[in-house]
């Protein structure tokens, strides 16, 4: 027998080969790689998910930090999953939940089996409670070729920076070029929380790539969910079921009714108090001033006001329910609307348009970086267009308080210690609860 470590060359992880000598064709035994970490809906719990090509065992070793010794495991199952084009390709996707984390401590771990182990992670179990201040970064469209902002998100995660990630649709998870994107999102996903919702370039074979490689909190494969952190509580939706209406046209339907249910939850008036902020992510905005012939750019968009006859529209139904930010991507660029609601502008005020607005702000993130490069704007922008940059780029969030968020946009077209573009401080509830200040 032998043991060796696997070259990044060969796969861009330290995994364990196990095999037998002069066997050929046995020399490999199932690795665990490509590592994402996920919110299980309570701060003392993380899920990590994790492929192999072969069938293993499902656990984790894990330990706190300092000490680095593995002092607990945690064993969870794996799901068979075939991709579905020409290849047939066949993976074994694994889930491991663990459990009975204390809040704020760090912890090291490690996936996989005997038979193969990944390299050793180590992440931050989320600090318990509504009074603390989560940092966030907020992006979508990243792919495979030309991630612009990856090797800075890298760094920051590296700093401690986050504790937890927005990926705002376009995860580019699809067959084998799913395979070289998460392995590039590793060293990101595999420390922090990694969150996500689907977008247009998930949509092959019912977005089976996307529902099978994440684990998102709920019952709806990932395709729309809720979790609170600290005093936000942020919505995961699909925008394209509006789109790929092939694929079943009562999931509008299904995740229209989803949504308003779990916005009457969150504005109980005793979860509102301990959790002010209402937050979405959904991939195709509802506005936009860029210049092509997307949904956003359309009067009577898809998204904004649903389909035909107006059903389902989701504009009316965040706006009736109070939700304070809604984060998009789809576009490749950074945009950041005023207040608004149904083409009309609705600041606090003139001096301070972001203290308690009268309707959601919206802020498109879609500049991280993919092949399409980045999306032009026209050349005057809209009424409700507070700010626009055409650079590379991703957002950081912090969620002060229960009055203030801190957002600023990092641009990466500029110097490698990043230009803060856009620091702005928006926005506080839109209501005048005087609990929220």
């Amino acid at each position: 027998m032998f043991i060796s470590l696997g070259s990044p060359s060969l796969g861009g992880e330290w995994g364990l080969v196990v095999g037998r000598v002069g066997v050929p064709g046995k020399t490999r035994a199932p690795s665990a790689h490509r590592a994402v970490l996920t919110l299980a809906g309570d701060p003392t719990a993380m899920t990590v998910t994790w492929t192999t090509f072969d069938l293993a065992g499902s656990i984790v070793e894990f330990g706190p930090e300092p000490g680095g010794a593995f002092t607990a495991s945690a064993q969870g199952h794996a799901s068979r999953f075939v991709d579905g084009g020409w290849l047939r390709r066949s993976m074994f996707i694994h889930r491991v939940t663990l459990r009975g984390l204390a809040p704020g401590q760090r912890y090291a771990y490690r996936c996989g089996s005997p038979l193969g182990w990944s390299r050793p992670y180590s992440f931050r179990a989320l600090p318990n409670g509504t009074d603390w201040s989560p940092r966030l970064a907020v992006f979508g469209d990243m792919g495979n070729i030309n991630p612009q902002s990856l090797p800075r998100l890298q760094h920051d995660t590296q700093q401690g920076m986050y504790d937890a990630i927005l990926h705002v649709g376009r995860c580019h998870c699809n067959a084998m070029v799913g395979d070289a994107f998460m392995r590039k999102i590793e060293p990101v996903a595999a420390s922090v929380p990694y969150m996500t919702c689907p977008g247009n370039h998930e949509e092959k074979y019912n977005f089976s790539n996307y529902r099978a490689r994440f684990s998102m909190p709920g019952d709806t494969e990932g395709l729309w969910y809720s979790w609170d952190i600290g005093p936000a509580h942020i919505i995961s939706f699909s925008t394209e079921v509006y789109f790929y209406l092939n694929y079943g046209r009562h999931l509008v339907q299904e995740q229209y009714q989803w949504l308003e249910r779990d916005l009457q939850e969150a504005t109980r008036p005793d979860r509102r108090r301990r959790h002010p902020w209402i937050i979405t992510m959904g991939h195709r905005p509802m506005y936009c001033s860029n210049n092509d012939h997307d949904d956003c750019t359309e009067h009577e968009s898809i998204v904004r006001q649903g389909l035909p006859q107006h059903l389902y529209g989701l504009e009316d139904l965040f706006y009736k329910y109070g939700v304070d930010l809604e984060l998009w991507a789809h576009e490749h660029s950074y945009e950041r609307l005023w207040p608004v609601y149904n083409y009309q502008v609705y600041n606090g005020s003139a001096e301070s348009p972001y203290t308690n607005p009268r309707a959601p702000a919206h802020i498109i993130t879609g500049s991280a970086g993919c092949k399409e490069r980045l999306d032009p704007f026209v050349p005057k922008p809209r009424e409700w267009s507070a700010l626009r940059i055409e650079d590379y780029g991703y957002t950081r969030l912090q969620i002060v308080n229960r009055s203030h968020i801190r957002l600023e946009q990092v641009s990466d077209d500029q110097v490698w210690h990043g230009r803060r573009t856009d620091p702005q401080r928006p926005p506080r509830p839109a209501r005048s609860d005087p609990y929220l200040g």
